[in-house]
């Protein structure tokens, strides 16, 4: 059993390479509608490699969605996904992931001895713009409401979100300069009330193994953060893992 370990962390694992690559294998067989692709040899060094570096399961396993969505829009799939085809966008997935929770830079063994750690998590991005964007979020948080048998008091949280996204609309839409910036400010503020309210109506219980889960995954860089960076990554990751919980879409504009 190789077990990796976080820098400076004398013996508290961070993760435990064998089953990490056993647990991506069976992904990566689900994912392949049952055909098993074997993580030996090359694919063993690599996807150890993501256990050494940190990469939280669940981060890879959406690198390998966005593969596999990818894929499937080019073309039908002839043969089974072997796992190296997957790694530049685990990789992708895992450096989002990073930017999201204040983490800069990964800092992993002999591959970087030093690291630092970022205090705005938000992430730099190129997309629509500031109308579209609006347009989007509104498009993908009614087709949640319309898809799903979210709580009431969940789904009355989305629902005041359209509204307060569908007042901005206009304003958008003609906004330049410190108007533009005020609507994007709108945004970010809306953002944060979403998700505090969110995290509100979870049970004690599912926001404890939430808060675990988040702890969970920055456990490889734990030893090396300062206290106060690792509080505001725990924070950011729970964040993430409460949209993730309620599929709820970006809404603030970076």
């Amino acid at each position: 059993m190789v077990v990796v370990r976080a820098p400076g962390a004398g013996t508290t694992p961070a993760i435990e390479s064998g089953r990490y690559c056993r647990d991506i294998e069976a992904y990566l067989c689900k994912k392949n509608e049952g055909h098993l692709i074997r993580i030996v040899g090359p694919s063993f060094d690599l996807v150890s490699g993501w256990a050494q570096d940190g990469v939280p399961f669940k981060i890879a396993c959406a690198g390998i969605d966005r593969y596999f969505e990818r894929s499937d829009r080019r073309r039908p799939r002839r043969r089974p996904v072997r796992i190296e085809f997957c790694g530049a966008d685990v990789l992708d997935a895992f450096d989002q992931w990073k930017k999201s929770v204040g983490v800069a830079r990964v800092a992993t063994g002999d591959r970087d001895e030093s690291a630092s750690w970022s205090d705005s998590p938000a992430l730099s991005r190129r997309g629509p713009s500031l109308a579209g964007h609006l347009e989007q979020v509104v498009a993908r948080l009614t087709v949640r409401r319309a898809t799903s048998t979210l709580a009431q008091p969940a789904a009355e949280i989305l629902d005041r979100a359209v509204r307060a996204i569908d007042a901005l609309q206009s304003r958008a839409k003609r906004a330049r300069g410190e108007a533009r910036d005020g609507v994007i400010s709108e945004l970010a503020g809306l953002e944060d009330e979403v998700l505090t309210d969110l995290t509100a109506t979870l049970m004690p219980a599912e926001r404890a193994a939430l808060e675990v889960e988040a702890e969970q995954e920055l456990a490889a860089f734990r030893a090396r953060m300062p206290a106060d960076a690792f509080a505001r990554a725990r924070h950011a990751a729970f964040t993430r893992l409460v949209r993730d919980r309620f599929v709820l879409p970006q809404i603030r504009y970076d």
